[in-house]
């Protein structure tokens, strides 16, 4: 059939159109990734009590475009080098799975979720007589937001008396939630062990940091939006 203009008009199928909403989808969640937001899951218990293991996150990635992680952010990041154990960074072995990892229909695996505690020239001092981390001089209240610790705010590495820093430009230092229990910069430091120290190896680069956790979205009952803690709000910028 004809149209008034004399050029006709070709219905798609309704196979042809489920493919086109298909390739429409999984384009638009590629883009949607690459450039704005991305789903992942949380591997371990490092950042209980506000993030539990297996719990699904949003991450964004606008604010990064024209700057860097600040204090208190809690971010995703891909492993600096021998940060994760192997079961962690490995791939789904369900192929349906796989691919919708890829294009962003899926959360992500593979990954560490940390909160940003110092930035470029920052020095972090553990701990005070009150067990309180220390950036740049100045004390952090954190009770609100990390799991009740042993002994201080940073027992991970088995002492409440080490410093780190100054944070070289282009990097982070970053510490779980669960101090008791978080493989993160302070694993990484001289003082935890000492044979395996990597100089700058407790830093993240923030070329791996994919963006910044702005919501919790499963489950259902857990759901919130992350905000940066008024805690950082302040430690002077380093000298």
């Amino acid at each position: 059939m004809k149209s008034s203009s004399g050029t006709s008009h070709r219905t798609l199928s309704w196979w042809q159109e489920a493919v086109l909403l298909l390739v429409v989808a999984v384009v638009l969640a590629v883009v949607i990734k690459a450039l704005f937001v991305q789903a992942f899951y949380i591997p371990s218990e490092s950042m209980e009590p506000g993030l539990v293991k297996n719990d699904r996150i949003l991450v964004q990635k606008v604010s990064y475009w024209g700057g860097s992680p600040q204090r208190g952010d809690v971010v995703v990041f891909a492993d600096p080098g021998g940060w994760l154990d192997p079961a962690d960074s490995a791939e789904p072995s369900n192929v349906a799975t796989r691919v919708m990892t890829k294009v962003g229909l899926y959360p992500s695996g593979g990954h560490l979720v940390k909160r940003v505690v110092g930035v470029a020239g920052d020095t972090i001092v553990c701990c005070d007589d009150q067990g309180r981390i220390s950036v740049n001089g100045t004390a952090l209240d954190e009770g609100d937001y990390i799991a009740p610790q042993r002994t201080c705010n940073g027992p991970m590495t088995g002492t409440c008396d080490w410093t780190a820093g100054p944070v070289p430009d282009g990097d982070v230092f970053v510490m779980g939630d669960n101090r008791n229990d978080s493989r993160d910069s302070t694993v990484h430091m001289k003082q935890f062990d000492p044979s395996a120290y990597v100089p700058g190896g407790e830093f993240v680069d923030t070329d791996l940091v994919v963006g910044r956790v702005f919501a919790l979205i499963w489950p259902r009952d857990h759901a919130m939006l992350l905000h940066r803690p008024a805690t950082f709000d302040h430690v002077p910028d380093a000298q």
